[in-house]
């Protein structure tokens, strides 16, 4: 990449996010609180102190998994936002397979919660797939809607055949085991997951920009007529895309269950699909910058109940921040190409 272009994809979406900063700014004054304050807030709780690192690795951990459910179909072209049902879907298989094979050594368990919730996972992000390319159905509109549906299934399941009798007034499923949880990374209070997202981020971003089949999905996402062409199976390489990108948001929901909650409730319905579409769009689409705006809205995310407990704010402030920038962030698309100091210079 060229240094201008490389530059151009730094500066512009930083700008959007100074520019969301000072928008927010104006909006928390109107209620007569003090921006300034909120800022030093925001970033005592994010990574003011060793505990808020902790906490904020802990919230940037799904994101980075979520928002490459986002990142690799954006590679074709497609607009996924149903990563939050592939994690709630992938949760729930991960407590139904442990269940299942309850008793066996703990690594087996762990491996399987693993594949299942992945596999289960990609194949619900795989049917926006399926249904964009063979039906014509828009892929934002059915993924949303298959978000939904993967709550309502969830919650039929939780209440019904799933759930536990001691679950009185949260109904849950029944407790993994704690044999079965996945621990903590040595010496931090911070599950695997966040490894895991680390690491998926750069598999993908070599995926992408490193293989043919990633070259092939790049041909689709710039030119759909071009790739048709030259004789790419363009709906195999859709449900390809979909289906590891709903893998990654699955591998979510298994750590959420095998790291953090340990039963599947409404606790799993924790929003991280979405901000994933926030952080996806704010990397604008880059695998390897998903890691540094996951930490910094992973941060935002930790530091919502110190607002909530010193300013008097509710927990939803931050909810008002992320709209605000997915706003801005979708506004200075239009820049892109169009400052001519980040234009190529003619030799």
């Amino acid at each position: 990449m060229p240094f201008r272009a490389g530059l151009e994809a730094v500066l512009i979406p930083l700008a959007a996010l100074i520019f969301s900063m000072v928008l927010f700014g104006a909006v928390i004054s109107l209620v007569g609180v003090d921006p300034l304050a909120v800022y030093a807030l925001i970033y005592k709780g994010a990574f003011g102190t060793w505990f808020s690192w902790q906490n904020t690795l802990r919230q940037t951990a799904p994101l980075l998994l979520t928002a490459l459910c986002v990142a690799l179909p954006a590679q074709l072209g497609l607009v996924v936002i149903g990563g939050e049902g592939a994690l709630v879907l992938g949760g729930l298989a991960a407590v139904a397979i442990a269940l299942a094979v309850e008793g066996a050594p703990p690594v087996f368990v762990q491996f399987s919660m693993m594949l299942v919730g992945m596999t289960v996972g990609g194949l619900w992000i795989a049917l926006a797939g399926v249904l964009r390319h063979y039906r014509g159905v828009n892929e934002t509109i059915s993924s949303l809607l298959l978000f939904y549906i993967a709550v309502a299934i969830m919650n039929h399941l939780v209440e019904g055949i799933m759930r536990d009798p001691a679950s009185l007034n949260k109904p849950s499923t029944r407790h993994i085991g704690d044999a079965n949880m996945i621990g903590a990374i040595p010496g931090m209070d911070v599950h695997w997951g966040l490894v895991f997202g680390v690491v998926a981020c750069i598999v993908v971003y070599i995926l992408i920009f490193h293989t043919t089949i990633g070259f092939s999905f790049r041909v689709v996402g710039g030119n759909l007529r071009a790739a048709k062409m030259a004789g790419l199976p363009v709906g195999r390489l859709i449900v390809i895309s979909c289906f590891i990108a709903g893998g990654a948001a699955g591998l979510a929901g298994v750590f959420e269950i095998a790291a953090v909650h340990g039963q599947a409730n409404a606790s799993l319905i924790a929003k991280y699909g979405f901000t994933g579409i926030l952080v996806a769009f704010i990397a604008r689409h880059n695998p390897l910058a998903i890691i540094p705006v996951a930490l910094l809205l992973g941060g935002i995310e930790a530091s919502g109940g110190l607002l909530q407990r010193r300013l008097d704010l509710p927990d939803a402030t931050k909810l008002v921040l992320q709209g605000i920038a997915f706003v801005v962030i979708l506004a200075s698309e239009a820049l892109f190409g169009r400052i001519r100091f980040f234009q190529a210079r003619p030799a």
